[in-house]
């Protein structure tokens, strides 16, 4: 079976946020990682080249496929923050009404900065995430 494209690497989030060019997409970087941070109390690993993990999770599908995975996290794309709840979305609409301006995948939530949203809300997004997660996968700290 094929491994995960996405695996956590060496890189420092702190040194890769650091070096964000965009200073509006930098800085909301820099509140970010406080906030996953303060919610999840974890410290933060580099998924891949882009992507700021805190925690994982193991699983194994009912086809066979097993793996381990970020369990929470973002990415400061050139074309918006990407935040990344697992297994998804699908439950939070109550939550994500609150939000602010946003769109939405299986399990990223893009926005283009935080400025759009309401911070508070992305932090009971984090928590719900997170405590739904825990439900279907035991959960690990980073």
């Amino acid at each position: 079976m094929a491994e995960n494209k996405t695996q956590p690497t060496e890189v420092d989030p702190v040194d890769f946020i650091n070096a964000v060019e965009h200073p509006t997409r930098r800085a909301d970087a820099q509140t970010l990682d406080a906030l996953f941070r303060r919610v999840t109390g974890w410290q933060p690993k580099m998924w891949g080249p882009t992507i700021i993990g805190y925690g994982s999770y193991s699983y194994t599908y009912e086809s066979g496929r097993s793996g381990e995975f970020l369990a929470t996290g973002f990415s400061p794309r050139k074309a918006n923050l990407s935040l990344y709840i697992m297994p998804g979305y699908a439950d939070f609409q109550s939550v994500l009404d609150r939000l602010g301006k946003y769109k939405i995948g299986k399990s990223c939530l893009y926005i283009n900065k935080l400025a759009d949203v309401d911070l508070d809300v992305v932090e009971e997004i984090v928590k719900a995430g997170l405590e739904d997660l825990g439900q279907r996968w035991p959960v690990s700290p980073s």
